[in-house]
């Protein structure tokens, strides 16, 4: 099995960051139910304004093969799209447990 965490900083103001990071969540936590290689999805959006990043998701798969499977479904590339102007940066780790 493969945990997929990526994380999100967003851009704009907290509140337009809340927005987009809630739309991202709702659209993210709808995937297992479309992706069949999606064992899992969790989804958070940062509760400490004293930290930078908005939102990370843990999602597991099978194996890494899944990993590409999943970012090329058209579900999950439209949830992508969600964040449009306003993907600041993200990060990724992707290990077998």
């Amino acid at each position: 099995m493969v945990k997929h965490i990526v994380t999100f900083k967003l851009s704009g103001s907290p509140e337009e960051r809340r927005e987009v990071a809630e739309k991202f969540r709702d659209a993210l936590l709808a995937l297992p139910a479309q992706i069949d290689v999606l064992e899992s999805m969790e989804v958070g959006i940062n509760e400490n304004p004293a930290e930078d990043w908005d939102v990370v998701l843990v999602a597991v798969v099978p194996d890494m093969a899944s990993v590409d499977v999943y970012a090329k479904h058209p579900a999950h590339v439209a949830a992508a799209g969600l964040l449009a102007g306003h993907k600041e940066s993200r990060a990724c780790v992707d290990y077998n447990f």
